[in-house]
């Protein structure tokens, strides 16, 4: 990311141009990341100004993206960030999730497949670990469950569709669609995610409970397994 922010004391700024007053001027979209992680922060430290700390944050993270990714901890090697603005940061990164979940119970995700991708990009986009979850869907493709049900390397010897389908009956589902994240960002398939989807899929077909689709997602995007099926 981009040099620091000399250390200049927030007094020293034009009031017009300091974040709260910008945001309220100019309304708060017209404040960059670093400022608007400032309005978060609220106060810097004796060496460094609350602009230069949020710059700070951004570059540990190596980009607003993977914000979500930082650890308590990890927050905390930060001078100026103790354990309760550590806290204050994983709750607003955690609100912002929740706020995406509550657009889902409602909608249609077949018709509206971006609300459906921003919501598991907040979920797992940023895990460091691999996570295998399933959304369960109605006949009007209505999400009625979600579940991790395994976490590590994917492999078909440890995706055992015994699980998936076992829930997808308790849940009365009528199909299912299947979710996978890319620690390291890449979207590309690899053999065994191509795999694991075959099997699903004829799994889903015995059982009359179809895989819509298996998913992988990254922080940056995602990739439908069953279109490249299809297209390969």
């Amino acid at each position: 990311m981009g040099q620091l922010i000399d250390p200049v004391k927030m007094s020293d700024i034009p009031p017009h141009c300091r974040p709260r007053e910008k945001a309220r001027l100019s309304g708060i979209e017209s404040l960059s990341d670093v400022e608007v992680l400032a309005l978060i922060l609220r106060s810097g430290t004796r060496s460094d100004s609350v602009l230069s700390l949020a710059q700070r944050l951004l570059n540990l993270s190596k980009g607003l993206v993977n914000l979500p990714r930082l650890s308590l901890y990890q927050l905390m090697t930060i001078p100026g960030i103790k354990e309760a603005k550590a806290a204050e940061l994983q709750a607003v990164f955690e609100l912002t999730r929740r706020v995406l979940r509550s657009d889902l119970p409602n909608t249609n995700i077949v018709e509206r497949p971006d609300v459906l991708v921003d919501w598991l990009k907040s979920e797992i986009g940023n895990k460091n670990q691999e996570h295998f979850l399933v959304v369960y869907l109605n006949t009007q493709n209505q999400i009625l469950a979600c579940k991790t049900l395994f976490i590590g390397t994917l492999d078909r010897s440890i995706i055992h569709p015994r699980e998936i389908f076992k829930e997808a009956v308790e849940n009365s589902a009528s199909r299912l669609i299947a979710v996978h994240n890319h620690p390291g960002g890449s979207l590309k398939a690899s053999d065994q995610d191509l795999e694991v989807t075959q099997m699903l899929m004829e799994t889903g077909s015995m059982m009359g409970i179809p895989l819509l689709d298996h998913l992988i997602i990254t922080n940056q995007g995602y990739c439908s397994l069953r279109q490249k099926m299809i297209v390969d």
